[in-house]
C-alpha cells in the first residue's frame, strides 16, 4: 500500500513509519519536522507540512490509499493548560481533502477516555484526567465526532497509557463497551494495530480501546 502518516516525526507516527516500511509499504511521512526523521529507506518520502493547512494536506494525499492520523501535542503542563484545537482543526481539513481526493481509508489515534469510552474511566482517574488532559481530550472528542459522522472508512484507535517499550504483539483491541478499561500499551504495538488494520480492512467504523 501507499500510506500517508500524519504526525510522523515522533511517537506513534514514527513507529507506524518504521513498521509500515518493514511490512513492504510505501510511506509518505508528513510532519512539520519531517526532515528530522532519522530513517532512510527507498520507500520513504519525507514531506514537510502543516496538518491544518488545506494546500499541504491536499498535496500529501496524492496517490495514497490509506491515511494514519497520529497528531499529538507537547506533554508540557504549560501546553496542556492552553486551549487546544489542533486535533479538530486538522481533522476538519483532512476529512474534506480526503473526500475531495477520493481517499476513503482513515485510521486515527485518540485515546482511552475519548467519546463514549469516558464512561469507563474510573472516578479516581477522572480527577487527574480532567485536571491535566481535559483540554486535549475535549478537542479529541470533537475530532472523534467529526470522524464518526463522516462517510469515510474510518477506524479510531483509543490506546491506554503509552510506553516506549518494544512491540509484543500481545495486546487487546476491545470493541465491546462493557470490556473497555484503562491499561498500558507500547507505541510500537499501537503502530502494529494500525498497519494491520489498514492492510486487512478490519475494524472499519469501530473505535477499539487498545491495552495489554
Amino acid at each position: 500500500m501507499h500510506i500517508l502518516v500524519i504526525g510522523a516525526s515522533h511517537g506513534i507516527g514514527l513507529e507506524v513509519v518504521r513498521y509500515a516500511l518493514a511490512r513492504g509499504h510505501s510511506v509518505r511521512a508528513f510532519a512539520r519536522g519531517a526532515q528530522s526523521i532519522q530513517i532512510d529507506h527507498p520507500n520513504l518520502e519525507k514531506r514537510t507540512g502543516d496538518a491544518t493547512r488545506s494546500d499541504d494536506v491536499k498535496a500529501a494525499l496524492e496517490h495514497v490509499e490509506a491515511v494514519v492520523l497520529t497528531l499529538g501535542v507537547p506533554k508540557k503542563l504549560s501546553s496542556l493548560m492552553r486551549p487546544i484545537h489542533l486535533f479538530s482543526e486538522a481533522t476538519d481539513v483532512l476529512i474534506a481533502e480526503m473526500q475531495d481526493a477520493g481517499v476513503r481509508r482513515l485510521l486515527a489515534v485518540t485515546g482511552f477516555g475519548t467519546g463514549d469510552s469516558y464512561a469507563r474511566v474510573s472516578s479516581a482517574e477522572r480527577i487527574a484526567f480532567q485536571a491535566i488532559m481535559g483540554r486535549a481530550y475535549a478537542d479529541k472528542d470533537r475530532q472523534e465526532r467529526m470522524i464518526c459522522e463522516s462517510d469515510l472508512d474510518w477506524t479510531v484507535a483509543r490506546p491506554g497509557v503509552l510506553t516506549s517499550n518494544r512491540a509484543t504483539h500481545r495486546y487487546q483491541a476491545l470493541t465491546e463497551p462493557s470490556t473497555w478499561r484503562n491499561g498500558v500499551i507500547s507505541r510500537a504495538d499501537v503502530a502494529h494495530f494500525l498497519v494491520h488494520a489498514a492492510e486487512d480492512g478490519t475494524y472499519i467504523r469501530e473505535a477499539p480501546v487498545l491495552v495489554r
